[in-house]
């Protein structure tokens, strides 16, 4: 009788099978490819429907909580990153090309921090009336838009430029290298708006879209609380 010699050294099934090590690596890219659908979904709504941490028309976080706190009040230097911002557009207010987000605290202004990305449709919606708020209150606040589309898939640079210029939004606005943003700043929606005064106090953080009623309102209540911090 012929006994076939069977190699036990590594079965099916355990590390170092190429079997194994194969089901590994598509059972690894499944749950990436999973991640990243979620995500999307998570990070940009449309009107009428809702995701995680979104709705139609956004929702609400008050700034005293740990949780969107960004600076302690009076201390500019304990931001949770320091974010480089690549300018697209507003390089004369914002001073530069590229330019550190802590730069922009410094010119004592309050800073209402806008993350978007060009395949966003509501973002695509609210920017013509951030556009109009931008317009009234130019002299009192800035505007700054961070384009975080290639993080989540929803738009590349050219993209986001297109978008700008397609809705004529003329505030300033860029991107940055850093994926860090998405943890440091908590944005778990698209698009997520974060109200900040001089001194570094969040008064709102808010996720999904803006309305300019709900956005002038907020922006009334950033100056009220930088003049009185």
């Amino acid at each position: 009788m012929n006994i076939k010699n069977i190699d036990r050294t590594h079965p099916r099934g355990v590390p170092g099978h190429p079997a194994a090590d194969q089901i590994a690596k598509r059972a690894s890219k499944l749950v990436g490819m999973v991640v990243v659908t979620l995500f999307a979904r998570a990070a940009c709504t449309t009107p009428g429907q809702s995701g995680v941490g979104t709705s139609s028309i956004g929702s609400q976080s008050e700034g005293a909580g740990s949780a969107v706190a960004l600076l302690a009040p009076g201390n500019r230097n304990q931001l949770p990153l320091d974010f480089q911002i690549a300018v697209y557009q507003g390089q004369g207010l914002l001073g530069g090309q590229e330019v550190q987000f802590s730069e922009l605290l410094g010119q004592d202004k309050p800073i209402v921090l806008n993350f978007w990305a060009g395949l966003c449709p509501p973002c695509r919606l609210e920017m013509p009336d951030f556009e109009e708020v931008y317009g009234e209150y130019q002299d009192r606040i800035f505007l700054v838009g961070v384009d975080v589309g290639v993080f989540v898939g929803l738009g590349s640079e050219a993209e986001g430029r297109a978008l700008l210029e397609e809705v004529g939004a003329t505030y300033p606005a860029g991107t940055t290298p850093d994926a860090e943003v998405m943890r440091a700043y908590q944005v778990i929606g698209m698009p997520t708006t974060i109200f900040i005064t001089p001194d570094g106090k969040i008064t709102q953080k808010w996720t999904g879209l803006l309305t300019k009623s709900k956005m002038e309102e907020l922006v009334k209540e950033l100056i009220e609380e930088s003049g009185s911090s």
